[in-house]
């Protein structure tokens, strides 16, 4: 057990040394920096701060009154003009930003009319002066109920069974488990594609037959991807940090990322899926390393196989309007597509209690037989040193004792 340990350790620090890891993890976060740090300059410093103008010919509107506390606070001045003509001298002279002109019958019609300089013109000014019209014309009620009809109601989508919800204040929870099944794929695909390189690359440089005579196959394999697992774990560790700290500074200029919450149920069944589905991946490249003679021929063969950990993402359009389709309850207990399509039917409704169990103990199980057969695919191909291994090959080491 103790090499077991070493050899988890050793590979851990290995990753981490090379500079092609501090680039990759260290990119991501870098990227996040640059998207947020735009997003707030634009929104801070691309803002027109200049008033809006009107001409009210249906004598609903005061230019003094403003939304209750903690609606829409940044919104511009109004300023009110008494005809057309001075409207149009204030827009030409830049003293405005835009103007609007309520016609007599407004109440009954709803309509107005806006003028504007093309270049000049953002949607924030729309939005603005709408919830001037809502506050003027709720005014003689209370705040709460000015708060209800500005606003608009809060549409919460919640399951029968009571244990899902998808808020539309806090998006977060339909969009975190798509974002882990693309995550999926970039981290644990690309350090089981390392695991490959690995075993490939000791079998040619003949380093194998060192190691083996200190440890068994199992013990170097389940190190080894022990290892690749941890350093998967520490890049999104580090890549969920950044994300958190930078969503939290960006919720004082971004209005929208104010009522993040972590979707902790989801996060709960990604993670229960995510160590089962790294453990099969690491088996199945453990396997075709130790059965091939050359990484260009792992490479294709493995290729070939990620398709089957991939094939999920080909009914993204059916898992949003039928998550309940057989074909998608198929997809959940084949223990290659298990962790991509729980992940995604997750995000869109709840999974049926025996669906999740069964798919679990489908893709442990797996999982366990991929890293059992491995070692046995991976002993018999170090044997047999410059031989590839045939599936007939392959099947006589899974039986050998």
């Amino acid at each position: 057990m103790r090499n077991f340990w070493l050899l988890a350790k050793h590979e851990y620090r290995k990753m981490i040394g090379k500079r092609s890891f501090l680039l990759g993890t260290l990119g991501i976060p870098f990227l996040i920096i640059v998207v947020m740090g735009l997003l707030i300059f634009v929104i801070t410093r691309g803002e027109d701060k200049r008033p809006i103008g009107y001409v009210d010919h249906a004598g609903i509107l005061n230019e003094t009154v403003r939304p209750p506390e903690g609606v829409n606070d940044d919104m511009v001045p109004m300023h009110a003009f008494s005809d057309e003509t001075a409207a149009q001298s204030a827009l030409e002279a830049g003293d405005i930003q835009a103007y609007y002109i309520l016609a007599a019958d407004y109440l009954q019609t709803r309509e107005l009319e806006r003028y504007y300089w093309q270049e000049d013109i953002e949607d924030a000014a729309r939005v603005d002066f709408a919830d001037f019209i809502r506050a003027n014309l709720a005014a003689a009620h209370s705040d709460d109920l000015q708060t209800l009809l500005i606003d608009g109601p809060e549409l919460t989508v919640r399951s029968l069974e009571g244990n899902r919800e998808i808020s539309s204040n806090n998006p977060f929870g339909f969009i975190i488990p798509f974002a882990a099944a693309f995550l999926f794929v970039f981290i644990v695909m690309g350090s089981a594609g390392y695991l490959l390189q690995v075993v490939t690359d000791e079998k040619e440089n003949r380093t194998m037959e060192m190691m083996v005579t200190s440890v068994t196959p199992l013990q170097l394999i389940g190190g080894k991807a022990l290892g690749l697992m941890a350093v998967s774990l520490t890049q999104l560790f580090i890549w969920l940090a950044v994300a958190v700290v930078a969503v939290l500074i960006g919720a004082n200029y971004v209005p929208q990322l104010q009522d993040f919450t972590i979707p902790w149920t989801s996060l709960l069944i990604i993670a229960l899926y995510f160590f089962p589905a790294y453990a099969l991946i690491a088996g199945m490249m453990t396997a075709i390393g130790g059965a091939v003679t050359e990484l260009q021929q792992g490479q294709q063969i493995a290729g070939i196989l990620n398709m089957l950990f991939i094939f999920p993402f080909f009914f993204v359009a059916l898992i949003i309007a039928t998550p309940d389709s057989p074909i998608l309850v198929a997809l959940t207990l084949f223990p290659t597509t298990s962790f991509i399509t729980v992940s995604m039917r997750w995000a869109i409704n709840v999974i049926p209690t025996w669906q999740l169990v069964a798919s679990w103990l489908i893709l442990v199980a797996t999982a366990v037989l991929s890293v059992y057969a491995s070692a046995k695919i991976f002993r018999v191909g170090m044997l047999r040193y410059g031989q590839s291994l045939n599936l007939r090959g392959v099947w006589s080491a899974m039986r050998s004792r």
